[in-house]
């Protein structure tokens, strides 16, 4: 039986747990590790906990003179060398599991007339790159005139290499930041994928521009350098695609060149919608917030914008929400399991690099 004053000191260690697991949280969002109270922190937890605390500001002062995080008074921020270094590991890791499962990573190489050589050849045609491919060139000779020397060429004997054009892409990237998608544990997967595709971007094809935008309630634009502090939105309810779309159409429409795409990491049909630049929230979806965000699909369309839908989750409701969009787009979907969410996403990003230029 607990008396009252021993309920009242139960009460207050609660109250001060509390307090030291705010201080955690807000340490883990802002990188101030100097407002944790370490006396309390030993007092609760123990010693354990303490030396705990204390290696992880030993490891950022290792962080910090490895030029991968700066303390700006008592706040650790990552440094660009830091963000990219995230990225990278985040591709590491995405393309070791790529190799694990033999799901491999080579684009279908298409007949072109610039760009990357290939070990395959065609004919010459006028305007090709000359890009001889002598032994084909020569069999060709052979075949026709039959064995002997010197062999007499001609133009149709003439054999190049075939090579693969890389198309220039913009793509906005469109993660969805509803609690659902951390409820479900698929939060991580979109964030590693968005840090991995913008590595893979800036240094595999820095001619490519990318664009990642968040949605929940509202859509907003995630600047590179903030892509490691992305956080799902735990107090604002709403999936909204409408908002996020428009935002995307806006920053495709700065690219006129090249391919524009849309790649939409979702675990939902579209909850919310947007009312004199207000979010409107509603569930299950009402009729007026899809045909809202379907008639943003169509303002998409309409410029030539493709819309590529990866679902994390194989609801009924989702499923057909998004078969409409397709029918209207003509983009593909993918249901991919968020452990796998990274392979998918960055295959079929640099398959769809290699274009195919055929002259008839």
């Amino acid at each position: 039986e607990v008396d009252l004053l021993a309920a009242m000191e139960l009460m207050k260690e609660m109250t001060e747990l509390d307090q030291l697991e705010q201080q955690i949280q807000r340490a883990q969002y802002d990188g101030k590790m100097d407002n944790i109270d370490s006396d309390k922190l030993k007092e609760l937890l123990g010693d354990e906990a303490l030396d705990n605390l204390d290696e992880m500001k030993k490891m950022l002062e290792i962080l910090e003179e490895a030029g991968y995080v700066n303390k700006d008074g008592n706040k650790w921020e990552l440094t660009p060398r830091g963000t990219r270094s995230l990225g990278q590991k985040a591709l590491v890791e995405i393309y070791s599991k790529l190799k694990k499962h033999s799901l491999g990573n080579h684009a279908t190489p298409e007949e072109g007339r610039f760009g990357e050589r290939l070990e395959e050849s065609k004919p010459y045609e006028f305007g090709d790159p000359f890009h001889l491919h002598m032994s084909q060139t020569i069999r060709n000779a052979l075949d026709r005139e039959g064995p002997g020397s010197p062999v007499q060429l001609k133009t149709e004997d003439f054999e190049i290499y075939r090579s693969e054009l890389i198309t220039q892409t913009t793509t906005v990237l469109m993660v969805d930041l509803s609690w659902s998608m951390a409820l479900r544990g698929s939060f991580q997967s979109a964030k590693k994928v968005a840090m991995a595709l913008h590595h893979l971007i800036s240094s595999v094809y820095p001619r490519d521009n990318l664009y990642v935008l968040g949605f929940s309630a509202y859509a907003k634009e995630i600047k590179a350098h903030d892509l490691p502090y992305l956080q799902y939105d735990d107090y604002l309810l709403g999936t909204n695609m409408e908002h996020a779309l428009i935002l995307a159409e806006k920053l495709l429409a700065k690219h006129q060149q090249g391919t524009r795409q849309i790649i939409m990491i979702t675990d939902g049909e579209p909850t919310a919608h947007l009312e004199n630049g207000r979010p409107v929230f509603a569930y299950p979806a009402t009729p007026t917030t899809i045909g809202m965000t379907l008639r943003a699909v169509r303002n998409c369309t309409t410029k030539n914008i493709t819309i590529n839908t990866f679902m994390l989750d194989k609801s009924y409701y989702l499923k057909a929400f998004v078969e409409q969009m397709t029918k209207i787009n003509g983009g593909r979907i993918f249901y991919a399991e968020p452990q796998n969410l990274g392979e998918y996403i960055l295959v079929d990003y640099v398959q769809n690099k290699k274009k195919k230029l055929t002259r008839r």
